[in-house]
C-alpha cells in the first residue's frame, strides 16, 4: 500500500512539487522565527543575560568611589556593585594591552578608580534612569555610561519573536492542514472507483483510509523538507550583513539551533500537520461513500 502511495504521487510530480512547496513556506516562516528567538536568547545570555548596568567612572584621585559603591550596593534593585580602583584598572590594562611600559614615565597613574553596577533582573528601567541620573550628581564622578540597555531591546525582540513564532505556527499550521487536506480529496476522487469496490466487498474504514494517512504523511514530510531548504537559503542570505552586524559588537557569527534535531522536527511536525489534513479529508469524503 505504501509503494502504490510512493508511486501514484511519483506519476503527479508538478502537483505533488506544488503541495509540498506550499506546506513548506506555511511552516518556514515560524520554524525561521523559533531559531532566530533560539539566537537572541543565546546572544543575550553570552552578555549576562541581557542584564542593563551602569559604569561610573571617577575623577582623578577621587576620594569617595568605596563610599558611593556601598552606596548603590544598598539598593534593592541592584544586584552587585563591582569597584575597580585605579590600581588595578592600571594593571587590567597592562595585562590586556602589553603597554604597561608606556606609563612609567608618567607622574601619575591616568587610569581613573571605576564602579560597575548590575542590576537585579527585575529592575525596571526607571532604576536604571534613576541611578546613572544620581551619580551623574554625586561628587567625584567624571563620567556616567549606561551599557547594555540595547540588550534588553534585544530580549523585548526575543519575546516578540517568540510569541509571533507561535502565533503564526498556529496561522499557518492551520493552512498546512488545509492544503494537505485539498490535496488527499483529489487523490480520494482519483481512486473513488476502487474505494467504492474495497467497500462493496468488505473492507474496514481502516483499511479505506490508511493509504490516504499515508498520503498526507509523506505530503507533509515533504514539506516539511522544504521548510528546512528554504530556512537554510534564509540563512546563507543573511550571513554576511550577521557578519557585519555582530563584528560591530566584536562578536563572531556562531547561529545554534539549524542542525538534525532542527530538521527532524520539521519533517516530523509537517507530517503530523498532513495526516490531520488527510484524516480531516477522509471523514468528509468518505463518511457519505455510495457503493452502489
Amino acid at each position: 500500500m505504501a509503494r502504490d502511495v510512493v508511486a501514484f504521487i511519483s506519476t503527479r510530480t508538478g502537483a505533488s512539487l506544488l503541495v509540498w512547496l506550499l506546506v513548506g513556506i506555511a511552516l518556514a516562516l515560524p520554524a525561521g522565527l523559533m531559531l532566530l528567538q533560539a539566537n537572541l536568547s543565546r546572544l543575550t545570555a553570552d552578555w549576562g543575560g541581557g542584564r542593563p548596568s551602569v559604569s561610573v567612572y571617577m575623577k582623578l584621585g577621587a576620594p569617595n568611589a568605596a563610599e558611593l559603591a556601598a552606596q548603590l550596593e544598598r539598593r534593592v534593585d541592584v544586584e552587585a556593585v563591582a569597584l575597580t580602583t585605579q590600581d588595578e584598572a592600571l594593571a587590567e590594562f597592562t595585562a590586556y594591552t602589553g603597554l604597561g611600559d608606556a606609563l612609567i614615565g608618567l607622574a601619575r597613574n591616568p587610569l581613573p578608580a571605576s564602579l560597575r553596577v548590575t542590576f537585579a533582573a527585575d529592575a525596571h528601567a526607571d532604576a536604571l534612569a534613576a541611578v546613572a541620573a544620581a551619580m551623574r550628581e554625586a561628587e567625584g564622578v567624571a563620567d556616567v555610561v549606561v551599557e547594555r540597555t540595547w540588550l534588553a531591546r534585544v530580549n523585548a525582540i526575543s519575546r516578540l519573536a517568540s510569541a509571533l513564532g507561535w502565533v503564526l505556527g498556529a496561522l499557518f499550521g492551520v493552512g498546512a492542514v488545509l492544503v494537505t487536506a485539498t490535496s488527499v480529496r483529489l487523490a480520494i476522487d482519483a481512486r473513488l472507483d476502487e474505494l467504492k469496490v474495497m467497500k462493496l466487498v468488505g473492507a474496514s474504514d481502516a483499511q479505506l483510509r490508511r493509504p490516504f494517512l499515508y498520503f498526507g504523511a509523506l505530503y507533509g514530510a515533504g514539506g516539511g523538507l522544504v521548510a528546512a531548504m528554504l530556512v537554510s537559503l534564509g540563512l546563507i542570505v543573511l550571513e554576511a550583513p550577521l557578519l557585519d552586524l555582530l563584528g560591530s559588537f566584536d562578536q563572531t557569527l556562531a547561529l545554534v539551533g539549524f542542525d538534525a534535531v532542527f530538521v527532524a522536527t520539521l519533517v516530523g511536525f509537517g507530517s503530523a500537520l498532513g495526516m490531520a489534513g488527510a484524516v480531516v479529508a477522509v471523514r468528509q469524503r468518505l463518511a457519505g461513500l455510495d457503493v452502489m
